[in-house]
């Protein structure tokens, strides 16, 4: 039974990675559709953003299964919720990114906003490509100071968020109702795709350590408690990235 759960603890953690790419690629497009106007890249997130949603559901059924039949504890109970959780959120990050690219194909083949706000835009959507990016890294290898960081580029964001209402309510932008709009929408879905990368990094800190506190797991990370006596699979990077 225990080699059984490994190998589903494992496919569990093989799907999370899987979808934490996913995810990474479809930000990227999207801002790449946002900066060239691109609606053929902006249509292939839009139509991708189903794959991250199966991925999400297939996730939520296998992690119901293993509550269900193998009752886990410990760093096995850790892994399962926390792969439950991270997946809620990454699909979230999936939605956020189809949306960035809905803007950029509902206004095509012009920009959704002028400049200089679209330069702020961009900014902002550079900051969630690299958070994006990291996320995935973190997903594969379980590292805390990765997760630090990527918390600390939420910090970024913010402030390019913030940024971006001073830039909107400026009447010397001369913006139309419609650019006002999609401009606040546009920031705060990008805002919101760098609070839900925190989140991932917080699941995993709380994976790792059993905190969800970024400072506490980094002081537990280098020694993680094992799930198990008999198997490294719940717990290693290599086999449990739940």
């Amino acid at each position: 039974m225990r080699d059984i759960f490994n190998q589903e603890l494992k496919q569990l953690g093989s799907d999370l990675r899987t979808m934490a790419s996913q995810v990474a690629t479809a930000i990227e497009r999207a801002a790449e559709s946002l900066s060239n106007g691109d609606i053929i890249v902006a249509e292939q997130v839009i139509d991708a953003d189903e794959r991250i949603n199966d991925l999400q559901q297939d996730i939520d059924d296998m992690c119901i299964m293993l509550l269900a039949r193998q009752q886990p504890v410990a760093g096995d109970l850790r892994n399962v919720i926390s792969a439950l959780r991270m997946a809620q959120t990454l699909e979230r990050q999936g939605d956020l990114a189809r949306h960035v690219a809905a803007i950029a194909r509902g206004r095509y083949p012009e920009p959704p906003v002028p400049e200089p706000v679209l330069g702020l835009i961009l900014q902002m959507a550079d900051a969630a490509v690299r958070a994006g990016a990291d996320v995935a890294r973190l997903v594969e290898t379980h590292d805390l100071d990765l997760a630090a960081r990527i918390q600390r580029g939420d910090s970024a964001l913010d402030s390019l968020h913030r940024q971006s209402f001073q830039m909107i309510l400026d009447p010397a932008n001369e913006l139309s109702r419609q650019q006002v709009v999609d401009a606040v929408l546009m920031g705060r879905f990008l805002e919101r795709f760098g609070d839900h990368s925190t989140s991932v990094a917080r699941r995993m800190a709380y994976l790792v350590s059993g905190a969800m506190d970024l400072d506490a797991g980094l002081g537990a990370g280098a020694n993680p408690a094992p799930a198990s006596d008999d198997a490294g699979a719940a717990s290693g990077p290599e086999s449990a990235q739940a």
